[in-house]
């Protein structure tokens, strides 16, 4: 049996117009790049990438995650059930998990106060975060000790040349 591209082509595309609630996962649009075309992908499907920080804030059936991808962090609003695969959120403890994310982006979001953010529909974890131990830098405190040090002889000397 011979495919006839040039007409499953079309019906393909069509669809992919008639259901555009399936997120498709494609190249991640940076944060930006968002911004900077905010009116351009109002309302459209978008695949975003970034590391989950902060906090997962449930809100009832619902959760926001803030999602940076190293230029700026994006507000996404996703179902609880999406927010539970998600195990570490950067923070000073830990690396967060890389996520990409897929759902309508939404530059002033009138169910959230004209926020901009992205209402997830899919999720995928890229890569698991992990908790560190952050090690105290030993220039950092040796130059502590010496200032505190000077800091202690001028109070020192200060209290002699009053007297």
């Amino acid at each position: 049996m011979k495919i006839n591209y040039k007409l499953a082509l079309p019906i393909l595309f069509l669809i992919l117009a008639v259901y555009p609630k399936q997120i498709v996962f494609c190249q991640s649009i940076s944060s930006s790049e968002l911004i900077r075309n905010a009116n351009e992908y109002d309302g459209k499907p978008v695949t975003y990438t970034g590391e989950a920080i902060g906090d997962i804030m449930l809100r009832g059936d619902f959760a926001w995650v803030n999602i940076n991808d190293g230029a700026n962090a994006l507000g996404v609003w996703m179902s609880a059930s999406l927010a539970k695969e998600i195990e570490f959120v950067g923070n000073y403890k830990s690396r967060g998990d890389i996520l990409e994310v897929g759902g309508i982006f939404h530059r002033a979001c009138l169910e959230h106060g004209g926020d901009m953010d992205i209402h997830a529909q899919a999720l995928r974890k890229l890569r698991s975060g992990r908790m560190f131990n952050q090690q105290l830098n030993p220039g950092k405190k040796n130059l502590s000790i010496f200032l505190f040090g000077a800091l202690f002889l001028i109070w020192i000397l200060t209290l002699f040349r009053r007297r």
